[in-house]
């Protein structure tokens, strides 16, 4: 679906608050790392970051989201409550699509088809 008015804005501040917080969060773990699998993780991170923000691909990338929450709390983080906010939008992005203001409604938008 790509809903447009209020429920599309809402899914775009969804969006960009999910892709904030990964981009953010995933630069400053990557600073001095020098463990292939965490440099792995936050270079995921920042990617789907990178792909909700933009809004391409965003099912997708939105189970890859939740996916990375869940991980970062069995992973053991300090910031739990934050990880599993995370996953809950990443879940509920995938669910709902991107709205209207995305790369997916360009590409995948509403199709209208002509019955004769």
């Amino acid at each position: 679906m790509f809903p447009n008015g209020w429920p599309g804005r809402a899914l775009l501040l969804l969006r960009v608050a999910a892709a904030a917080i990964l981009i953010r969060d995933g630069v400053a773990n990557l600073v001095g790392q020098s463990r292939w699998d965490l440099i792995a993780l936050q270079s995921v991170a920042i990617a789907a970051g990178l792909f909700l923000l933009v809004g391409l691909w965003t099912p997708v990338v939105g189970v890859i989201v939740a996916i990375l929450g869940v991980w970062t709390v069995i992973s053991g983080t300090p910031f739990v409550r934050g990880a599993v906010l995370l996953a809950v939008v990443g879940a509920a992005l995938a669910m709902l699509g991107p709205g209207v203001t995305s790369i997916d409604a360009r590409l995948f938008g509403r199709k209208r088809i002509d019955i004769p």
